[in-house]
Parts: C-alpha cells; sequence; structure tokens
C-alpha cells in the first residue's frame, strides 16, 4: 500500500472546451424562486397600453416596453441604478439575459425609456403594484403613516442661486439705471413714454422697472440719438443700458422666474432647492440642493409618495393627501405623523376630509411636564371667565379681550388669534416671573388650534393612539432606511422635478416588490415555526408542573388558539400570493 504522500489526488475536470448535445436553456439556469421570476411574473400581468402608447410607430423595430420596463424594475432591486451598468448586467447577468430574452439595448435606450417613457407614467405601475398589494391582503389603505426625507440632487453645490442675492443685486441694478437717467437730458420725456399718465404715487416709489421698459428706454435713447449724433454722453449712458443693464435685467427676472417662490436653487438642477441635511448622527447638517421626498406607508409598504422643492414639511401634507385621493378614490381612515405636520391648516383639512389626525403638535411633550402643568403664568393655565371673555393671572389682574389679528400662511390659509391685553402691570410684585416686557402684557390665543389640539391629545392618549404612535417609527422609517442605507440610495441620478419623480416612482415600486417578494419567501418557514410552537407547548407543559393547573390551562389555551389563527393566516395569505404570481417556493 502507497504512503498517503504517494497518492494521486483526484479533481474534477474542468474543460471550458466542452460542447454539448443541444445548447442551454437559460431557463433551466435560474431559481425556481427567484426573485427575477417573481417581478416577471408580476409585470406580465400589468395592461401597458399607456407605455405603448409612448411609441409613435413605423421605422425600425423598437425594444418592448414591458421588457424594458422589467429590467429597470430588477435592477433597482438589485442596486445597479445608472443605465451603463444595466446594459453591462444585460451582457454578463444571467438573471437580466433571461429576463430581457437576451435583448442587449445599450445603455442610451434605457436612459431614453427611463426618463422620457417613464415620465408622467411611472404612477399607473406603481399604483397597479400597491392595487396588487390590496388585493393580496397585506395592505387595507385605512391607516396611512406619513413623514418626510430629503434627498441629494445630482446638482452642484457650489453654483447656488440666492433669492436675497437676487433681490439686492437687481435693487443695486435698479439704483445705478435710475441715477443714469437722472444724468440725461428730458427725464420728463422718458417718464412720460414709460409710465404714460400714472404718477410715482400710484406706481410706487421704489417701482423696479422690467427688461421691457429698458428696451424702451434704449429705443428712445436711439431716437435722440439721431437728433444729436454727437452726444457723447448720451452714446456713453446708451452703450452702458444696453450692454450692461438690460441683460443683468434678464439675468436677474430669469433667476427669479425659475425661484418661483423658493429662497434657492442651484444652476446645474434649477428645480432642486438648497436644503439643510444632517451629515452625521451628531446632527451636523450641510446646505445642499435637494429634494423633498414625502412617503406615506401601511404595513411597511409605500402606498403614497410626492416629490417636493418645499423643505418646511409643514404645508405638504394636504398635496400629498390629495395626491393619495387621486390615486385610490378615498383618503385613509386615519393619518399618523410627527409634529412637523401639526399645524391648524392640516388639522382643519384633515378634518373637512373625514380623517382622523394622529398627528402631534410642537408643543405635545413640553405640555405632558409637570413644570408646564404647574406654571401659573402661562396663559393655557390661567383661569378663563368665557361668560365676560377675560383671563386672570396669579396677581388676580385681568387680560381683557383687546381684538382679533389675522396672517395668512404661505399657502394662502388664514389664521386668526386673539389678543388679550392686561390692564397693568405697574407694580406687581410677580411681574419679573410673569413678563419681562416693560409694557402691560399682551397674549395672543388661537382658539380653533386649541380645539384641535384638545381633539388630538385626546385620540393620542386612548391605548389604540399609543400604539399608532409607537407604531410610526418602525413603519416609516424603516423604509427610508432600507432606501438609503440597504439599497444605498441617497442621492437622485436624473436631473429635473419630472424625472426625479419618475425616479422615485421606480425605486417606490422596487422597494414594494422586493419586500414582497421577500415575505412570499416566508412563507417555505411556516412550517418550522409550527414545530418551534409545539415545542414551547412541550417546555411550557413542563414548567407548569408544579403550578397552578388553572393558570397553566389557560396559558395553553391561549397559545395554542394564537398560533393556530397565525399558522391559518399565513398560509392563506402566502398561497394566494403564490398562486396570483404563478410561483412554486420550496
Amino acid at each position: 500500500m502507497k504512503p498517503k504522500s504517494c497518492r494521486k489526488i483526484p479533481f474534477k475536470t474542468t474543460d471550458q472546451n466542452q460542447l454539448t448535445i443541444l445548447p442551454p436553456s437559460l431557463d433551466e439556469l435560474i431559481e425556481p424562486n427567484h426573485m427575477v421570476r417573481f417581478i416577471n411574473a408580476i409585470i406580465d400581468k400589468m395592461d401597458i397600453d399607456f407605455l405603448i402608447k409612448e411609441y409613435k410607430g413605423g421605422g425600425r423595430a423598437a425594444y418592448h416596453p414591458r421588457m424594458l420596463l422589467k429590467v429597470v424594475i430588477y435592477a433597482y432591486t438589485q442596486k445597479i441604478f445608472t443605465s451603463r451598468q444595466i446594459a453591462k448586467a444585460l451582457r454578463e447577468n444571467i438573471h437580466f439575459m433571461w429576463l430581457s430574452g437576451n435583448s442587449r439595448p445599450d445603455f442610451r435606450t434605457i436612459n431614453r425609456f427611463r426618463s422620457s417613457r417613464l415620465k408622467g407614467k411611472i404612477e399607473e405601475v406603481f399604483t397597479y403594484v400597491v392595487e396588487q398589494l390590496l388585493e393580496l391582503g397585506y395592505i387595507e389603505l385605512n391607516d396611512l403613516f406619513i413623514d418626510g426625507s430629503k434627498f441629494q440632487a445630482n446638482a452642484n453645490k457650489y453654483k447656488a442661486v440666492w433669492k436675497k442675492n437676487v433681490d439686492r443685486y437687481q435693487r443695486v441694478l435698479q439704483e445705478k439705471l435710475k441715477e443714469l437717467l437722472k444724468k440725461i437730458d428730458n427725464e420728463n420725456d422718458l417718464e412720460n413714454r414709460l409710465y404714460g399718465n400714472k404718477d410715482l404715487g400710484e406706481l410706487g416709489e421704489d417701482v423696479t422697472l422690467s427688461s421691457h421698459q429698458i428696451e424702451q428706454i434704449v429705443d428712445i435713447l436711439n431716437e435722440r440719438l439721431k437728433k444729436e449724433p454727437d452726444n457723447k454722453e448720451l452714446k456713453r449712458a446708451k452703450n452702458k443700458i444696453e450692454k450692461d443693464y438690460l441683460p443683468r435685467q434678464r439675468k436677474y427676472e430669469k433667476q427669479r422666474k425659475l425661484l418661483n417662490g423658493r429662497n434657492s436653487y442651484s444652476q446645474t438642477d434649477p428645480d432642486a432647492t438648497f436644503m439643510s441635511k444632517k451629515r452625521d448622527h451628531h446632527n451636523n447638517t450641510d446646505l445642499l440642493p435637494s429634494y423633498n421626498v414625502q412617503v406615506g406607508s401601511e404595513n411597511q409598504f409605500i402606498v403614497n409618495y410626492t416629490i417636493n422643492q418645499n423643505a418646511n414639511d409643514s404645508v405638504l401634507l394636504k398635496p400629498f393627501m390629495e395626491s393619495y385621493k387621486r390615486c385610490y378614490g378615498r383618503q385613509p381612515n386615519r393619518v399618523i405623523g410627527d409634529a412637523g405636520y401639526g399645524s391648524e391648516e392640516n388639522y382643519a383639512y384633515l378634518e373637512s376630509e373625514g380623517v382622523e389626525a394622529y398627528i402631534k403638535y410642537s408643543s405635545y411633550y413640553k405640555e405632558q411636564k409637570k413644570s408646564y402643568k404647574e406654571n401659573p403664568f402661562l396663559i393655557d393655565n390661567m383661569r378663563y371667565d368665557p361668560e365676560l371673555d377675560r383671563y386672570e393671572c396669579p396677581a388676580g389682574r385681568y387680560l381683557e379681550y383687546v381684538g382679533e389679528q389675522e396672517n395668512v400662511t404661505s399657502t394662502g390659509f388664514k389664521v386668526k388669534h386673539r389678543i388679550y391685553r392686561s390692564e397693568s402691570c405697574e407694580g406687581c410684585a410677580l411681574k419679573e416671573k410673569c413678563y419681562k416686557g416693560q409694557t402691560a402684557r399682551v397674549v395672543r390665543v388661537n382658539v380653533m388650534l386649541n380645539d384641535y389640539k384638545k381633539q388630538v391629545r385626546s385620540r393620542l392618549n386612548t391605548e389604540e393612539g399609543r400604539k399608532l404612535i409607537s407604531k410610526r417609527g418602525s413603519e416609516i422609517e424603516t423604509i427610508f432606511g432600507q432606501i438609503k442605507h440597504n439599497l444605498g440610495i441617497r442621492g437622485f441620478l436624473l436631473r429635473g422635478l419630472e424625472k426625479v419623480k419618475t425616479e422615485f416612482g421606480i425605486i417606490a415600486v422596487a422597494y414594494n416588490l422586493k419586500k414582497m417578494f421577500n415575505q412570499m419567501k416566508e412563507y417555505g418557514l411556516v412550517n418550522e415555526m409550527y414545530k418551534y410552537s409545539a415545542n414551547i407547548f412541550f417546555n411550557l407543559n413542563r414548567a407548569s408542573q408544579c403550578q397552578n393547573l388553572g393558570l397553566k390551562n389557560t396559558i395553553l389555551e391561549t397559545l395554542e388558539r394564537f398560533f393556530i389563527e397565525i399558522k391559518e393566516k399565513i398560509v392563506i395569505k402566502y398561497s394566494s400570493c403564490l398562486f396570483n404570481a404563478k410561483i412554486c417556493f420550496v
């Protein structure tokens, strides 16, 4: 017998030139329970006439939009986002090859489909996926958890245009222009031709000359130069206005149009607004061109989304809910959100729509503190006399009603405050603790907002309210965590508001399908879970031998009923999913 060191070591043969009798099938290489089969089955069921209508017809045969849609959505589930990476996967990855039927569109075709063909159409794909979730019982569209997060735009952070700078530069330009016009003879003739019969009192002393009016000034000066060709001062003034002031005024007007009420934008993506974004867990922030993405969820599935240019979440609730209503034809029963949405306007809107608001307001937690409740100098803790409509302060003096003040928000909502003024605070021994002003104390009371706060407090302090609020963190924050951390999407690739909407629509569809697939795949673990539950019964039975028999039986019956219900729900739910998706899992 040969020693071990002399024995021949057998290796399996590897022959890269080995031929096969029949060509290999890609379908045989794809696992039966792979995600690519699931996405293929889901998209195959979809009616895509809305996409086919985007093609004019004629000419060379185009790649089918159904195939391209499958490829793009599957790519996003696999953390492949750029068109070149997707095109590379179509050449090298067997899952992409199988999904595309060995078609190999180049990166330009993929990018054109994503940014142009899907623009304004991805919402229908997203709605279809949500309807599938609703049909399969994953969601009920009763509760809506809402939150927002900022995603960085594909824009240069050093190419910022700020509204305050535009206003300042334009103001300086107007001053220089008017100063120059004063030096020109016959100023009255210029004013008459520009303003007609209106005087400066009607127009305003700080009236701004538009680019059109500056063009008129140039025309007037050209007419005068024909009569006075040797007037060098007039010629210099005309050249200064025409070649310097007029182009700058046109630029400022264009910038103000692009701002459209915002405080900033980026020159490389004018639709992106500079927003404060967290840099790290120490709450350090950076001002970066971004979009504010509002997401609504149920059972950790995205059921609605909007892309916004405003960093303030409070003013975005109403358009978000209107978008939800357009998609599903109705509003949810309850909306759960953080204090960023707690405003009188939002409470009033949700009440008018018949939606229960489980939304905190900014001072909700502050009001729960003992120091707040026991502070007698706060207007909320002062004694109010409804008959005389006045408050009594701790010193025994009265704050009388003196009138109302109406403010209008940026969205046009009118907020009314009732004004109460103290008769006098002079000589009051408690003034240092109560009020630091020099005059009598004045307070503003928003009666409507206080009523809404009372309703919200009563809801949030119930057992159901506490459950919903505690669930909100794991419900909506999980989605942003999955997208930003696990998928690695912290910013957009496309530029422009409409294209960004399309891109996030693809992200939302990919996220929902991936989550649906993962939950369906858990069906294979049901039997294991049931075996584990039987083991729990056995151990509980042994542990309960020396305890009260009635208590032991109660525990066992409760656990057994719980596991039976869970098993039945999971089997029914996932078997219907498997049937609809035409997929067989182990």
